[in-house]
């Protein structure tokens, strides 16, 4: 075989080489486009090629590398926790929404809206050091199992998408998560299971309160100034934490729109957007317009086609939702 063909060759099966890093993901439109942008953005002299410098690339959490549903883990981390806390704080048996929690009266909690997840928020994320925090989410998460899946939770990053992460990574991109979860709860979790590190997490924060204790330091959470980094909020933190617009950017909701279309006008790359379509209710969830809690698909499926981002369809393009290695859904 002489130089050329043996070039051909080359380019012919690198493409099918680089996709069994995705191995999870079905030999779909959806997963050629992702190798297809990859393999531009990294080629050196090609016409899409993006600087390494410059491969910033964005991730939602809730519904885009773990399940939202039925509950946000981090809504369910605060009900198992006002639970476990109730018998030790006597005063919570005339709050009508701690009534509500134990009763699993899902109804009052859905009435209560953002005031009362704020209240629940508050009983459950502050008034405590942040060490003290971290370690009520580890307790938790060894301790607690998710309601449909019997897993852990920290077994439930979606198999497709951390392989994603990982291939992103090995092509000399820097991932971060941007979501609405809090900060200091994802922080906990994020290096697990998704090989991000705590500073590359953005999430929705309060303002901690230093002190000087008998043991030398200590940061103490508060509800005060409380910043929730969603929807236009999200270029908002980004701009304010990473400092760099991305190139690529990853969600499920409508509230990712706005993330999407900052990453969609960066002047300065070819730039890669993807929304997942939670379209199967056998291994997962199916929900767009109606969402059991959170994640509503509507205007973001409209201005797809738009700015060209992909959509992922869950039941068509992933051949595993979660890794059976470390959770067999039921």
């Amino acid at each position: 075989m002489n130089v050329k063909c043996l070039l051909a060759a080359l380019l012919l099966w690198l493409p099918f080489a680089q996709a069994d890093d995705l191995s999870a993901w079905r030999d779909s439109a959806a997963k050629h486009a992702i190798v297809q942008w990859v393999q531009g953005a990294t080629l050196s002299g090609g016409s899409a090629f993006i600087p390494e410098n410059q491969r910033y690339v964005v991730f939602d959490n809730d519904g885009t590398l773990w399940p939202e549903a039925p509950l946000t883990f981090q809504l369910q981390f605060a009900l198992d926790e006002v639970k476990r806390l109730a018998p030790s704080h006597p005063q919570w048996q005339q709050d009508p929404l701690v009534q509500a929690v134990l009763a699993d009266d899902k109804a009052a909690l859905l009435k209560a809206g953002k005031k009362g997840l704020m209240h629940l928020l508050e009983l459950t994320h502050a008034n405590m050091t942040t060490d003290e925090f971290t370690q009520r989410v580890q307790q938790w998460v060894d301790t607690q199992r998710h309601s449909r899946f019997g897993c852990r939770y920290d077994a439930l990053g979606y198999q497709p998408m951390r392989q994603l992460l990982d291939y992103l990574r090995k092509n000399g991109f820097k991932t971060w998560i941007v979501s609405g979860g809090g900060i200091d709860f994802m922080r906990v979790l994020a290096e697990k299971m998704y090989g991000i590190p705590a500073e590359n997490v953005i999430g929705s924060f309060s303002l901690a309160e230093f002190s000087l204790s008998d043991n030398g330091t200590q940061l103490r959470k508060t509800m005060n100034g409380a910043f929730y980094d969603d929807e236009a909020a999200k270029p908002v933190a980004i701009h304010l934490f990473m400092g760099h617009r991305p190139v690529a950017a990853f969600g499920n909701s409508d509230g990712d729109v706005p993330m999407l279309q900052y990453t969609s006008s960066n002047p300065n790359a070819k730039t890669f957007g993807l929304l997942v379509h939670h379209t199967d209710a056998q291994r997962e969830y199916a929900y767009d317009a109606h969402p059991p809690a959170s994640g509503k698909l509507v205007s973001g499926l409209t201005l797809a086609p738009r700015y060209g981002w992909t959509i992922v369809d869950m039941q068509r393009d992933w051949l595993n939702v979660f890794d059976p290695t470390l959770c067999k859904p039921e």
